[in-house]
């Protein structure tokens, strides 16, 4: 860790920005590692709000709804890094991000055990008929019967993406008694006795409950759609706290209310409020055995006090050290640190011949380097250097001049 007072930008000066209510754990990070200008927005901010916003911000931190956009990129001169305290990714133009040289890191593996808990207290209420159950009681109505409540223990489960999140919903389920059945796209070892389906439509016939984990992407939208909701079995329950664009909803409404499906519990929707207390529609609202919530799967005190603990050291890293791990666009480099030296990063275009420049500059002007590390991917290239302390202005005023730069710091 730097030493306070010694970075090459004063820390006083740079601008952090938080929105959507980021926890208090990386605010107080920040402040601890010397770094006072740390502002708290409890919101997501729409596009034009966060344009004037981010002008003179360093360091961005966002949840899931915040959409970082080509405009707010070009607008965010001093931007160095964003921070998405979350698991995703998709809400910002990683593309952009790329070409204008700002890091991206996220928390893949935080909010884990929060979801994979969730998925199972849903499974237990759904298979029981508890939203019923509980919508009779609070309506005045005595409801107690058995018929169409069943056990977990026995029943399978099909997980339908195996990652982080579905392989940890794997463990706890085979724990109670489940049989786990699971698809992929990409191979994945099995946990326990979890059993690898050879196709979707496979997976989709044989489970009593299907549970997705998949990422939003082109291929995931509409994943589960009229055309395989019929592949169900007839009473089984369906759980999406992936992404709100992998369920076709009209096509599930349809299908709970002929009792093809014979429940949900879904948390993410292709349109969410963007603040508490907004108004918020679905077609699920008013359905049998129906779970309905806020995108909460990953809410707990837990969850986001590691998020807010492993993105918060991430950004530290690159702003003290240059280290890029986890970076989902500036090439991933981890250095260890060097005695005696200034530590200078540079952010350039991928094309032929640039690293041969810094050095050539760097030699001409008698600038010894003392370590040089270069990590590229396709579109742009990392080169992290240190030298001598008595010549580093000198160095970073002569790599500023190196043609295809994109961004220089130098830290101390």
């Amino acid at each position: 860790m730097a030493k306070a007072g010694n970075t090459s930008y004063p820390k006083e000066k740079i601008r952090i920005l938080f929105l959507e209510n980021i926890s208090d754990v990386a605010v107080k990070n920040f402040h601890r590692h010397g770094y006072d200008k740390v502002e708290k927005i409890s919101k997501a901010l729409t596009e034009e709000q966060l344009i004037q916003e981010i002008r003179d911000v360093h360091i961005l931190g966002i949840r899931s709804k915040t959409q970082v956009t080509k405009k707010i990129l070009d607008a965010a001169k001093k931007l160095q890094a964003i921070g998405c305290f979350c698991i995703g990714v998709n809400q910002v133009d990683l593309k952009e991000a790329t070409r204008n040289g700002v890091v991206v890191f996220n928390a893949p593996y935080s909010n884990t055990r929060s979801v994979a808990e969730l998925v199972i207290g849903a499974s237990i209420m759904l298979i029981r008929k508890i939203p019923d159950k509980n919508k009779a009681a609070h309506e005045g109505i005595w409801m107690k019967e058995a018929k169409g409540s069943y056990e977990l223990r026995g029943k399978t489960l099909g997980i339908v993406g195996y990652g982080n999140i579905g392989s940890q919903v794997s463990v706890l389920a085979e724990s109670l008694g489940l049989k786990v059945l699971f698809y992929d796209v990409e191979t994945k070892l099995p946990l326990g006795n979890a059993e690898d389906a050879r196709s979707l439509k496979e997976l989709l016939g044989r489970s009593d409950i299907v549970t997705l984990h998949v990422p939003e992407t082109p291929h995931t939208k509409n994943l589960i759609n009229k055309n395989n909701l019929k592949y169900f079995k007839r009473g089984a329950i369906l759980i999406n706290y992936a992404r709100g664009e992998v369920v076709e909803l009209e096509a599930l409404r349809k299908h709970i209310l002929d009792g093809h499906i014979g429940g949900a519990a879904v948390d993410v929707f292709p349109w969410e409020p963007e603040k508490n207390g907004d108004r918020f529609q679905t077609p699920l609202q008013d359905l049998p055995n129906v779970i309905l919530t806020p995108h909460i799967g990953g809410s707990t005190e837990e969850a986001q006090q590691n998020i807010g603990e492993d993105v918060s050291v991430k950004l530290f890293n690159y702003l003290e050290k240059g280290i890029t791990f986890g970076s989902h666009t500036v090439p991933a480099l981890a250095l260890p640190p060097q005695e005696g030296s200034h530590r200078i990063l540079h952010i350039h275009n991928n094309v032929p011949g640039v690293l041969s420049e810094i050095n050539t500059r760097l030699s001409k002007n008698k600038i010894n380097i003392l370590g040089q590390y270069l990590k590229t991917n396709e579109e742009i290239g990392y080169v992290v250097l240190d030298v001598d302390k008595n010549i580093s202005a000198h160095a970073l005023h002569l790599l500023r001049e190196v043609k295809h730069t994109i961004k220089v710091r130098m830290l101390y």
